[in-house]
């Protein structure tokens, strides 16, 4: 988890230098491909090698949140050619006609990605993004003192655990939880619905021992609660190192998120974003990313070749049963994204 906040911290360095240089982010040849992506999400020897294979230049920049690369990108202040937004993210940039029609003439490798990962709801005709990993939440566990079957939502409302309950300090993966646990969709748009999961967080609040996000990994590890909130692919890499810790999706359906490499209508140099795009997509190269990063492919090839234990995995792979279950969220609309946040306000001010 510090490798994060190293390599994030290191990245900044690298940027305010290019910044001094006047160039990070802003670099116009050909020869120059600008890159903005979450921080610690791609293998960086991947770039050098891309670069070697290319003699293209790449300026690697890096942020926190879907939100923080919107407001960049919108303001207008940036000419960054690749992003790598998440399904709803990718959803509302298209409706704001902010990203680039994708020419897959340039991407010959886009065969490896296998069929379910096609035309999925936030982009159905494939038009505007590429499919780059994706995942599920669940609950993280400590078996030394969870002694419960942990296959329901509903073990995070058990007054037993008082004191032991870490959440997720996002109103979407939060309210989709209680959502979820109440029967109801992720996406509601149903004041009724909306209120009552609300209601239950709040019911839930004197349990909860912390609302997090990175740190809640840390204080997992270290013993300091017995459940919290975290994605797969820190789930795969914390159950492998650490024998006390286990990785549950709740029958009730979670979240199933993707992530993708789009290009914003911003970009100077289309060409070279669908050059690394292409790149990223080879057999080789997914597979060296995803043993790096942790979360799952939507490269079939890649899978492929990837150790029966990453196939193997229900975390990794989780079963077809518990898929179809889960959610993509979507880009709900102004007024109920509203109502979403004045009822995590009300939540959090308790």
């Amino acid at each position: 988890m510090k490798l994060k906040k190293v390599v994030a911290l290191s990245t900044t360095v690298i940027v305010a230098m290019g910044l001094l240089a006047g160039c990070a982010g802003k670099k116009n040849s050909s020869e120059v491909l600008n890159i903005y992506n979450v921080g610690d999400y791609i293998d960086e020897s991947l770039i050098e090698k891309f670069e070697k294979e290319t003699g293209i230049d790449v300026v690697y920049e890096t942020y926190d949140t879907n939100e923080a690369m919107y407001q960049k990108i919108k303001s207008g202040s940036s000419n960054y050619d690749l992003i790598f937004p998440s399904d709803y993210m990718v959803e509302k940039m298209n409706k704001e006609g902010m990203l680039q029609e994708i020419d897959y003439n340039n991407i010959p490798n886009y065969k490896n990605i296998a069929d379910e990962f096609k035309n999925l709801s936030y982009d159905p005709e494939n038009k505007h993004s590429v499919p780059y990993l994706w995942g599920t939440f669940g609950i993280l566990y400590n078996k030394d003192m969870v002694d419960d079957k942990v296959d329901s939502w509903n073990i995070l409302w058990d007054e037993k655990y008082k004191g032991n309950i870490m959440m997720l300090d996002s109103v979407r993966d939060s309210m989709g939880i209680s959502l979820k646990r109440l029967g109801y969709s992720m996406n509601s748009e149903d004041s009724k619905q909306i209120n009552e999961a609300k209601d239950q967080l709040i019911k839930q609040k004197p349990l909860v021992a912390a609302y997090g996000n990175d740190d809640l990994k840390d204080r997992l590890v270290g013993g300091e609660a017995a459940m919290g909130i975290v994605y797969s692919g820190d789930a795969l890499t914390l159950t492998k190192e650490n024998d006390y810790l286990a990785y549950a999706i709740p029958k009730e359906g979670t979240n199933k998120w993707f992530d993708a490499m789009a290009i914003p209508t911003t970009a100077e140099n289309k060409k070279e974003a669908e050059q690394f795009i292409n790149f990223m997509l080879d057999a080789e190269n997914a597979k060296t990313n995803v043993e790096y990063i942790g979360y799952s492919t939507p490269n079939k090839a890649a899978l492929d070749m990837l150790p029966d234990e990453y196939k193997n995995s229900p975390i990794f792979n989780p079963s077809k049963e518990i898929i179809e279950k889960s959610e993509v969220f979507k880009d709900l609309n102004k007024d109920v994204l509203k109502e979403y946040d004045e009822a995590w306000i009300q939540i959090k001010s308790e």
